[in-house]
Protein backbone atom coordinates (compact mmCIF):
# COMPACT_ATOMS: atom_id res chain seq x y z
CA UNK A 1 0.00 0.00 0.00
CA UNK A 2 1.38 3.17 -1.06
CA UNK A 3 1.20 6.35 1.56
CA UNK A 4 0.74 9.40 0.74
CA UNK A 5 2.39 12.24 1.93
CA UNK A 6 1.65 16.45 1.95
CA UNK A 7 3.28 18.98 3.84
CA UNK A 8 1.53 18.84 6.82
CA UNK A 9 -0.55 15.07 6.26
CA UNK A 10 0.19 11.35 6.20
CA UNK A 11 -1.73 9.16 4.82
CA UNK A 12 -1.23 5.71 5.55
CA UNK A 13 -2.77 2.22 6.36
CA UNK A 14 -4.96 2.26 9.43
CA UNK A 15 -3.76 0.87 12.92
CA UNK A 16 -5.23 -0.73 16.18
CA UNK A 17 -4.42 2.86 17.97
CA UNK A 18 -6.75 4.24 15.05
CA UNK A 19 -9.77 2.78 16.20
CA UNK A 20 -10.96 4.71 19.52
CA UNK A 21 -10.28 7.79 17.97
CA UNK A 22 -12.05 6.56 15.43
CA UNK A 23 -15.31 5.48 16.76
CA UNK A 24 -15.22 8.79 18.66
CA UNK A 25 -15.58 10.54 15.39
CA UNK A 26 -18.57 8.57 13.99
CA UNK A 27 -20.19 8.94 17.63
CA UNK A 28 -20.03 12.96 17.30
CA UNK A 29 -23.81 13.80 15.81
CA UNK A 30 -21.98 16.72 14.27
CA UNK A 31 -19.35 14.78 12.62
CA UNK A 32 -22.12 12.01 11.29
CA UNK A 33 -24.94 15.06 10.44
CA UNK A 34 -24.75 14.46 6.38
CA UNK A 35 -23.82 10.99 6.83
CA UNK A 36 -26.63 9.27 9.07
CA UNK A 37 -27.10 7.76 12.62
CA UNK A 38 -23.71 7.75 14.90
CA UNK A 39 -21.96 4.48 14.92
CA UNK A 40 -21.45 2.16 17.27
CA UNK A 41 -18.05 1.16 18.38
CA UNK A 42 -18.93 -2.36 16.79
CA UNK A 43 -19.59 -0.55 13.77
CA UNK A 44 -17.39 1.53 13.69
CA UNK A 45 -14.43 -0.72 14.25
CA UNK A 46 -16.33 -3.02 11.17
CA UNK A 47 -15.47 -0.49 9.04
CA UNK A 48 -12.28 -0.26 9.42
CA UNK A 49 -12.15 -3.99 8.63
CA UNK A 50 -13.46 -2.94 5.41
CA UNK A 51 -11.06 -0.39 4.45
CA UNK A 52 -8.18 -2.76 5.10
CA UNK A 53 -9.66 -5.66 3.05
CA UNK A 54 -10.76 -3.35 0.28
CA UNK A 55 -7.18 -1.94 0.23
CA UNK A 56 -5.59 -5.19 0.19
CA UNK A 57 -7.73 -6.42 -2.84
CA UNK A 58 -7.47 -3.56 -4.73
CA UNK A 59 -4.76 -1.36 -3.72
CA UNK A 60 -6.72 1.93 -3.37
CA UNK A 61 -9.47 3.29 -0.74
CA UNK A 62 -10.03 4.94 2.53
CA UNK A 63 -6.44 6.43 3.89
CA UNK A 64 -6.00 7.06 7.49
CA UNK A 65 -4.61 10.47 8.01
CA UNK A 66 -2.61 12.14 10.88
CA UNK A 67 -0.69 15.37 11.01
CA UNK A 68 2.58 14.82 10.70
CA UNK A 69 3.83 17.27 12.95
CA UNK A 70 2.01 15.47 16.10
CA UNK A 71 1.39 12.04 14.59
CA UNK A 72 -2.30 12.90 15.50
CA UNK A 73 -4.88 11.00 13.96
CA UNK A 74 -7.73 13.47 12.39
CA UNK A 75 -9.65 10.80 10.17
CA UNK A 76 -9.98 9.22 6.66
CA UNK A 77 -9.66 10.47 3.30
CA UNK A 78 -9.33 8.25 -0.13
CA UNK A 79 -11.25 6.75 -3.15
CA UNK A 80 -13.69 4.18 -3.18
CA UNK A 81 -15.88 2.60 -6.00
CA UNK A 82 -19.81 4.44 -6.19
CA UNK A 83 -22.00 1.95 -4.53
CA UNK A 84 -24.28 0.39 -6.90
CA UNK A 85 -28.01 1.27 -7.23
CA UNK A 86 -26.84 5.01 -7.59
CA UNK A 87 -27.13 6.73 -11.50
CA UNK A 88 -24.27 6.66 -11.96
CA UNK A 89 -20.89 4.73 -11.68
CA UNK A 90 -17.36 5.73 -11.27
CA UNK A 91 -14.38 6.08 -8.19
CA UNK A 92 -15.21 8.78 -5.85
CA UNK A 93 -13.30 10.72 -3.54
CA UNK A 94 -14.23 11.11 -0.21
CA UNK A 95 -13.23 12.38 3.90
CA UNK A 96 -14.13 13.10 7.13
CA UNK A 97 -12.35 14.85 9.71
CA UNK A 98 -12.74 15.21 13.45
CA UNK A 99 -14.50 18.33 14.47
CA UNK A 100 -11.18 19.65 16.04
CA UNK A 101 -9.41 18.91 12.62
CA UNK A 102 -12.02 21.32 10.33
CA UNK A 103 -11.10 24.54 9.61
CA UNK A 104 -7.09 24.09 8.75
CA UNK A 105 -7.15 23.22 4.99
CA UNK A 106 -6.80 19.66 6.04
CA UNK A 107 -9.99 18.25 3.75
CA UNK A 108 -8.47 19.96 0.62
CA UNK A 109 -4.72 19.25 1.32
CA UNK A 110 -5.58 15.59 1.76
CA UNK A 111 -8.20 15.73 -1.17
CA UNK A 112 -5.28 17.23 -3.57
CA UNK A 113 -2.85 13.95 -2.40
CA UNK A 114 -5.61 11.73 -2.86
CA UNK A 115 -6.54 12.65 -6.78
CA UNK A 116 -3.52 12.96 -7.61
CA UNK A 117 -2.94 9.41 -6.94
CA UNK A 118 -6.24 8.94 -8.70
CA UNK A 119 -4.86 10.28 -12.18
CA UNK A 120 -1.54 9.93 -11.81
CA UNK A 121 -1.15 5.93 -10.33
CA UNK A 122 -4.81 4.64 -11.36
CA UNK A 123 -4.88 6.51 -14.32
CA UNK A 124 -8.50 7.58 -13.58
CA UNK A 125 -10.08 9.48 -16.59
CA UNK A 126 -12.95 11.07 -13.80
CA UNK A 127 -13.01 11.35 -10.28
CA UNK A 128 -16.69 11.83 -8.49
CA UNK A 129 -17.66 13.28 -5.33
CA UNK A 130 -21.25 13.17 -3.57
CA UNK A 131 -22.66 14.47 -0.60
CA UNK A 132 -25.49 15.49 0.40
CA UNK A 133 -27.02 19.13 -0.84
CA UNK A 134 -26.99 20.46 2.75
CA UNK A 135 -23.46 19.78 3.04
CA UNK A 136 -22.22 23.20 2.25
CA UNK A 137 -19.02 22.54 4.22
CA UNK A 138 -17.82 19.26 1.77
CA UNK A 139 -19.15 21.36 -1.19
CA UNK A 140 -16.98 24.38 -0.65
CA UNK A 141 -13.81 21.18 -0.87
CA UNK A 142 -15.02 20.20 -3.72
CA UNK A 143 -15.31 23.52 -5.84
CA UNK A 144 -11.61 24.17 -4.19
CA UNK A 145 -10.49 21.22 -5.82
CA UNK A 146 -11.73 22.46 -9.25
CA UNK A 147 -14.75 19.95 -9.46
CA UNK A 148 -17.95 20.69 -10.77
CA UNK A 149 -21.46 20.12 -10.80
CA UNK A 150 -24.69 20.32 -12.44
CA UNK A 151 -27.76 20.21 -11.20
CA UNK A 152 -29.21 17.81 -13.33
CA UNK A 153 -26.97 14.94 -11.98
CA UNK A 154 -28.39 15.59 -8.75
CA UNK A 155 -30.32 12.63 -7.42
CA UNK A 156 -32.38 10.63 -4.54
CA UNK A 157 -30.22 9.01 -2.54
CA UNK A 158 -32.02 5.11 -2.80
CA UNK A 159 -30.70 4.67 0.78
CA UNK A 160 -31.46 7.59 2.12
CA UNK A 161 -34.63 8.20 4.24
CA UNK A 162 -37.09 10.67 3.53
CA UNK A 163 -35.82 13.85 4.84
CA UNK A 164 -32.25 16.04 4.48
CA UNK A 165 -30.07 12.91 3.93
CA UNK A 166 -32.22 11.91 0.59
CA UNK A 167 -31.19 14.77 -1.84
CA UNK A 168 -27.88 14.17 -3.30
CA UNK A 169 -25.22 16.62 -5.04
CA UNK A 170 -22.60 14.70 -7.58
CA UNK A 171 -19.16 16.71 -8.30
CA UNK A 172 -17.22 15.54 -10.78
CA UNK A 173 -13.63 15.80 -12.20
CA UNK A 174 -11.63 14.65 -14.84
CA UNK A 175 -7.83 13.80 -15.41
CA UNK A 176 -6.09 16.71 -16.54
CA UNK A 177 -4.81 16.91 -20.19
CA UNK A 178 -1.27 15.23 -20.82
CA UNK A 179 1.02 17.11 -22.55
Amino acid sequence: MTDLNTDRLLLRRWRASDLEPWAAMNADPEVREHLGDVLTRERSDASVARFRADFDRRGYGWWAVEVRATGEFIGFAGLDEVDDGLPFTGVEIGWRLARAAWGHGYATEAARAVLAFGFETLALPEILAVTTAGNLRSQAVMRRLGMTTDPADDFDDPDAPEGPLRRNVLFRLAAPRQG
